[in-house]
């Protein structure tokens, strides 16, 4: 069932038309991401299903609600981890708990979040001493306090380190499990990659792709690199004419060979049916990475 259903958003800033007929849906349970370049309408469009803008056409329901007409009502359902937010520096952890589960009528118990969060320790400490990570665990443990059925969480692992990325990837992962539907704003395509059930490519204001990760890069054509070295000479125009094999060459003494979808079995296949033994052999699948900037022309 679909618990958010967009529909020809459309959105401008004075001359400048940052949706134009943005459609897509995200289902119960699933983790939805949203990626695309820097100023592509990702914030944009989170930001009217939560009810922080005002779409100029199109429609937007989250939970069967309209996010502006039903906003009170909306707001007791749904999460937000905002991509840019700050706290005043003396406000205490467990104080901006205890203050965030006073606008909701059934708030999560803080303990357990702040345990989950791994927080407890710092549930006295002023927000403008916490590190950027953590500052990143308590927006997300913010945005869970209501116990929400959905939540928005935008751009959450930025400036985090490597392993701090990971650490927040698993905690994501426990929200869905806690049966939390979760719409995810990133430009990292390892995050996306990693946690999404399903995405949609943003670019110029408009949905360009969407699918699971893998679907996404099939969509694309970047397909993969399969490498060995044959023990008897193999003609290229024979691999060159299997199903799904875009080109063949010869590099210091391997064979190169790229394609889309089975390639690779056509390829191991042939093989084996030559007898042929060979050496080194190499498979590289294309990452989602490379997938974006063959759908977008951009460098993420």
């Amino acid at each position: 069932m679909a618990v958010i259903e967009v529909t020809e958003l459309r959105k401008a800033y004075g001359r400048r038309q940052v949706l134009d007929g943005v459609s897509f849906a995200v289902e119960e349970g699933e983790i939805f991401g949203l990626l695309g370049p820097n100023g592509a309408g990702k914030t944009t469009t989170v930001e009217c299903c939560e009810g922080l803008r005002r779409a100029d056409g199109g429609s937007v329901r989250v939970l069967g609600l309209d996010p502006v007409r039903d906003a009170k009502e909306l707001r007791a359902k749904v999460g937000v981890q905002l991509q840019q937010a700050r706290l005043q520096d003396s406000l205490r952890v467990g104080e901006a708990l205890e203050l965030y589960a006073s606008f909701y009528p059934r708030p999560r118990d803080q303990r357990e979040l702040l345990t989950q969060w791994g927080l407890t320790e710092h549930r006295q400490t002023p927000f403008g001493k916490l590190s950027g990570g953590l500052q990143q665990r308590l927006f997300i443990a913010l945005a869970l306090i209501g116990n929400p059925e959905v939540a928005f969480l935008d751009e959450l692992t930025t400036g985090l380190d490597p392993q701090g990325r990971r650490d927040t990837w698993e905690l994501v992962r426990q929200v869905r499990e806690a049966g939390v539907t979760v719409v995810l704003v990133s430009h990292f395509m390892d995050e996306v990659e990693a946690l999404c059930d399903r995405a949609a490519v943003l670019d110029g204001g408009r949905i360009i792709a969407s699918g699971t990760p893998r679907e996404l890069i099939a969509r694309s054509g970047v397909g993969g690199e399969l490498s060995f070295r044959p023990g008897a000479p193999l003609a290229a125009a024979e691999l060159a004419a299997l199903p799904g094999v875009t080109g063949v060459e010869e590099r210091d003494g391997r064979v190169v060979v790229t394609g889309t979808g089975g390639y690779a079995d056509e390829v191991t296949g042939l093989l084996a049916r030559r007898g042929m033994v060979v050496t080194g052999l190499r498979i590289k699948e294309h990452s989602l990475d490379d997938a974006y900037v063959a759908l977008t022309g951009h460098q993420h």
